[in-house]
């Protein structure tokens, strides 16, 4: 009985890295049927557009892979509570947005401008919602961020919990953020969307088939 203990042992850790190996045993974690990964080229360098910091590429050998990957630390005037990995090409609409919607409905609404917004995620090798065997989210190409709260130059902060049914000036800057961003980014949830996205803005840019976009 004494030396089947290392066999055991042996078979335990043979599952385990199969488990965290890119092969059947992530399948069951997320599909990725379906997917396409965006592009590495972009035509904009994120590096141009705010505080932003070449990575080496990212493939985790299961799905999850980033082909151009940059840590971005503000976009425009704009400060990242904390820094997002994302792929090159999320960089200029996330620009484009800020600028061209983003400040301008805070403008409208309370007379000042955002300085940051928090960021809830970025790059992440997950499945849609944290759900096990849903496909594969769009976080793990580095091909979406999650926004949850902006902060004006008062220091108020509009958090997309509390705001989103909140004071008219809040729900008309939020909402505003919101529907905008869908000229810029594929998709766009909110807390209009489910339950999973109360607390924030999902943008992203998933390549479908058919070029459509997806906001909600």
């Amino acid at each position: 009985m004494g030396r089947s203990a290392p066999v055991v042992m042996l078979a335990a850790a043979t599952v385990l890295l199969a488990a965290c190996s890119g092969s059947s045993g992530n399948k069951t974690y997320f599909e990725t049927e379906g997917l396409v990964a965006p592009e590495g080229a972009c035509s904009i360098k994120p590096s141009r557009l705010g505080l932003a910091e070449r990575l080496g590429r990212i493939n985790e050998g299961n799905g999850c892979r980033v082909p151009d990957p940059w840590e971005m630390r503000s976009v425009g005037n704009v400060r990242f509570s904390q820094p997002a990995t994302l792929n090159c090409g999320v960089a200029a609409p996330l620009h484009d947005w800020m600028e061209n919607t983003v400040q301008p409905a805070a403008q409208r609404a309370f007379g000042e401008s955002v300085v940051s917004v928090d960021v809830a995620a970025s790059y992440s090798c997950r499945p849609r919602n944290n759900r096990r065997g849903a496909k594969m989210s769009e976080h793990g190409y580095g091909n979406a961020i999650d926004i949850s709260a902006f902060t004006l130059e008062s220091g108020r902060k509009v958090t997309v919990l509390d705001g989103w049914r909140g004071g008219r000036d809040e729900r008309g800057f939020l909402t505003k953020a919101h529907d905008q961003a869908c000229g810029e980014f594929r998709t766009v949830l909110g807390p209009n969307a489910d339950r999973n996205h109360r607390d924030h803005l999902h943008l992203d840019l998933q390549n479908r088939r058919n070029g459509g976009h997806y906001c909600r």
